[in-house]
């Protein structure tokens, strides 16, 4: 869809770049959901215990912890393109083993291997999406692979209702490794996208960059206009530099990055490395992981019985998800990114506190409460709504577009590495916890996180709404008030 005029947003081939990019975090959250209905029969096969399966839960994200900072290097090293297709490789390559699984030690295996492969993934689709699109349509273009993962998650819940009624041994091993297909599709499709305009530049291919820009912008005005600010951003003087590749007056490979951002950041690096890294964590420490993976457990415990309802009060789960993702794709570039956080924040600490009271009163009662359990199941979708329309999607797009040019492949690895270990610790421990706390004190527990999370979004995150990437450490400057949308007259559309 291509607008023009005043409402003009994005064009065509901008978009169908980045949905080809989203297809990565579709996969990805397909694995996150078909693994929540697997484990009940994996459980079944191999009478694995609670422990157990915690670990197989988390070790994948522990191994997308390696894989997202090994990212950050390789994007910058071999470009964003070829990171997409090393990523879906490595993904088919996980998938097939854990579809293979002849016992437990194949099946962690296939997890380790997809865990990298995630974690290249979860680096890499923001920060293309972010680089490819404008920063009009950014907030819109940079949340699709997050309405992917969404969209992931319930085929997997579908996946686990229709596969489950297949005999034990082969429902759950094809619902791991049909995962294989899509991967393979990825790896090779992603070859005819365009390479990242501002990574070509990096690298010194500027007649490539401009077409490519020429490509993916509305105007030919706008083309120029961001091609002249990458350049600058580079480190470019010329401005009207006629030739078609030149030398880059700094290495770009990511050289010296980890420098720059650890060991002498500016004022405003730092501000922007506290930024990604407080979203990041928060992102998974408030519990959503804790629900994706585990909300047939939750139902169960709130007092759903059979296997069919919580499978499918599970894929309920996953509309939701989808559905207020995809409302707040709308939203990122009209409200902005910093009023969606706060609402989205509040939300949560509401559903999370609800969920808190009402799983606890079945938990104390000495009988089934059906208002209980309704309270439960609404207070699990109103959290799960809560999240998507804000948290889920803007701590991708804020993360992978505050960044300078040069640290933001490493800059977002740091960020999606604390996020993996959130997402880990959750998922290995979220048994655990319960247990120790009761189900209703886990989700209390949540709650006064989810509070923390919005005192942390209200004073460290400033609005990027409508700023270019090349404007962002403008935005992050210690001497702009941190409400900066209106305190600088810069351009809109670059």
């Amino acid at each position: 869809m291509e607008i023009r005029g005043e409402k003009e947003q994005f064009n065509k081939y901008a978009f169908a770049c980045v949905l080809v990019a989203s297809m990565i975090s579709i996969i990805f959250g397909y694995d996150t959901g078909v693994m929540s209905g697997a484990m009940i029969f994996i459980k079944e096969e191999f009478g694995i215990s609670d422990t157990r399966q915690e670990v197989l839960a988390g070790i994948l994200n522990l191994c997308a912890l390696v894989g997202s900072l090994a990212a950050g290097r390789t994007c910058d090293y071999f470009g964003r393109r070829y990171t997409i297709s090393l990523a879906s490789l490595l993904f088919m390559t996980g998938s097939i083993l854990m579809g293979y699984g002849p016992n437990y030690a194949i099946l962690m295996l296939g997890r380790c291997v997809a865990g990298i492969g995630v974690g290249f993934a979860l680096l890499i689709a923001p920060v293309y999406s972010t680089e490819i699109s404008s920063a009009k349509s950014r907030g819109f273009l940079a949340s699709l692979p997050e309405l992917g993962i969404g969209i992931g998650i319930l085929l997997g819940y579908v996946a686990n209702y229709f596969l489950g009624k297949l005999t034990l041994k082969v429902g759950w091993r094809l619902m791991l490794g049909i995962a294989a297909v899509p991967s393979l599709v990825l790896a090779l499709g992603v070859l005819i996208m365009p390479e990242s305009p501002r990574w070509l530049v990096m690298q010194g291919h500027l007649g490539k960059a401009k077409k490519v820009l020429l490509q993916v912008s509305n105007t030919e005005q706008e083309a120029e206009l961001r091609f002249k600010d990458i350049k600058i951003a580079a480190g470019i003087t010329d401005e009207n530099c006629p030739e078609e590749t030149v030398k880059i007056p700094q290495k770009n490979h990511g050289e010296g990055v980890w420098k720059e951002l650890l060991v002498r950041p500016s004022s405003s690096v730092r501000w922007m490395l506290i930024a990604a890294v407080g979203v990041h964590f928060f992102q998974h420490a408030t519990g959503i992981e804790a629900v994706m993976l585990y909300s047939p457990r939750i139902f169960k415990k709130a007092g759903v019985t059979t296997k069919d309802k919580l499978l499918l009060t599970t894929i309920g789960v996953g509309v939701t998800k989808i559905l207020f993702s995809t409302i707040a794709t709308f939203f990122l570039d009209r409200v902005g990114r910093r009023r969606l956080l706060l609402s989205s924040t509040g939300g949560m600490v509401c559903s999370l506190a609800v969920l808190g009271f009402s799983l606890t009163m079945v938990h104390i009662s000495q009988e089934k409460l059906l208002w209980a359990l309704s309270l439960s199941i609404v207070a699990t979708y109103s959290f799960v709504a809560s999240f998507n329309m804000g948290l889920g999607p803007v701590t991708w797009v804020y993360s992978s577009e505050i960044f300078p040019l040069k640290l933001r492949a490493q800059g977002v690895s740091i960020g999606v590495a604390v996020n993996r270990v959130m997402n880990a610790a959750i998922a290995m421990s979220f048994i655990s916890i319960y247990k120790t706390l009761t189900i209703g004190g886990a989700f209390f527990m949540f709650a006064a996180i989810s509070i923390l999370a919005l005192l942390f979004f209200y004073f460290f995150l400033p609005e990027t709404k409508g700023k270019a990437l090349e404007e962002m450490e403008m935005v992050f400057c210690k001497n702009d008030s941190r409400n900066v949308a209106a305190q600088t007259d810069l351009r809109q559309n670059v």
